[in-house]
């Protein structure tokens, strides 16, 4: 949508000069696709909120709640999700507008509280965690084709997430064992990082491009599990509140895309769009509309506009 504004300059003469400016809506040429538990309820929602139109998204049995508690990431450009409900092993791609099974598996039963991430240049998945034992703390890595186990974490992290901190994988806190601790993956294994100030889970984690990552909602297990609605930012070894969403909210889901993050909440079904400067420093949050129901942990990816619709 494009907003005109007729500035009239009246002169002495009976000439009229009229000029026209135009203000592109940030998140106009940005267009999410939300896989919600019910599958079939999954929508195309426009970044700058003004659409939010149903697609058909196909899946193999279950297909009802195919997407439930699945992770997902990016392989070379392709949305995948792992784990779940419907199949704590599987893992499905999507072509087009159907979710496929592939035939490779999951090393470990993942069927609520793991997660996945992006991992050099997006050609890999690092997968994590899980929700129960000692898959609280394993991870693997899918490369397309494959799945490899690597280092175990040191801390359970079961809803703790997965986020990129100075290019490195790394997760806060744990549902079950309430802790404050952060730790990130190098080539030689997990080592800690500064707790965060908090006892957090349920949270998101997105990684920023000058190397620091944000921890936004959650729920605070030193204060009875509350949600919160704090943004928090690691940075040169720091968390620091930066800001705030508008709205409390844990379990929900989040994305990064050209300088915003849009952030789908669970408990609120609010849709939040965080807006940061060039220097990525937080400059607005905004509510662009809300989720049609509760969805708990959606499955978001960005496509281009009227996918599956």
């Amino acid at each position: 949508m494009l907003f005109s504004c007729p500035c009239i300059k009246q002169e002495t003469t009976t000439t009229t000069e009229i000029s026209t400016t135009t203000t592109t809506p940030i998140g106009s040429d940005v267009f999410i696709l939300v896989i919600p538990n019910p599958l079939d309820e999954s929508y195309l929602q426009s970044g700058d909120g003004s659409s939010q139109i149903s697609a058909t998204i196909n899946a193999p049995d279950n297909a009802y709640n195919y997407a439930y508690d699945a992770a997902h990431a990016l392989v070379n450009g392709k949305l995948h999700i792992f784990g779940g409900r419907s199949d704590s092993k599987k893992i499905a791609r999507l072509d087009d507008c159907t979710l496929n099974e592939l035939t490779v598996r999951l090393n470990e039963i993942r069927s609520r509280g793991h997660a996945a991430l992006s991992i050099e240049n997006g050609k890999k998945v690092l997968i994590c965690f899980g929700y129960s034992g000692e898959s609280r703390k394993t991870c693997e890595i899918f490369d397309g084709s494959t799945t490899v186990s690597t280092f175990a974490a040191d801390s359970t992290h079961r809803f703790g997430g997965l986020g990129l901190y100075k290019n490195q994988p790394t997760s806060v806190g744990c549902y079950d064992a309430k802790h404050q601790k952060a730790e990130t993956l190098s080539a030689t294994g997990w080592t800690a990082l500064p707790n965060h100030p908090k006892r957090i889970s349920m949270h998101s984690l997105v990684a920023l491009e000058n190397q620091s990552m944000l921890l936004i909602g959650g729920r605070d297990y030193g204060n009875d599990g509350a949600r919160q609605s704090g943004i928090w930012q690691l940075k040169d070894e720091n968390w620091n509140e930066i800001g705030e969403l508008l709205q409390a909210d844990s379990d929900g889901s989040a994305i990064y895309i050209g300088r915003s993050i849009y952030y789908f909440g669970y408990s609120s079904m609010a849709i939040e769009r965080l807006d940061f400067t060039e220097t990525e420093e937080l400059q607005k949050v905004a509510q662009i509309g809300n989720q049609p129901n509760y969805y708990y942990l959606p499955v978001l990816f960005q496509t281009v506009p009227n996918y599956c619709v």
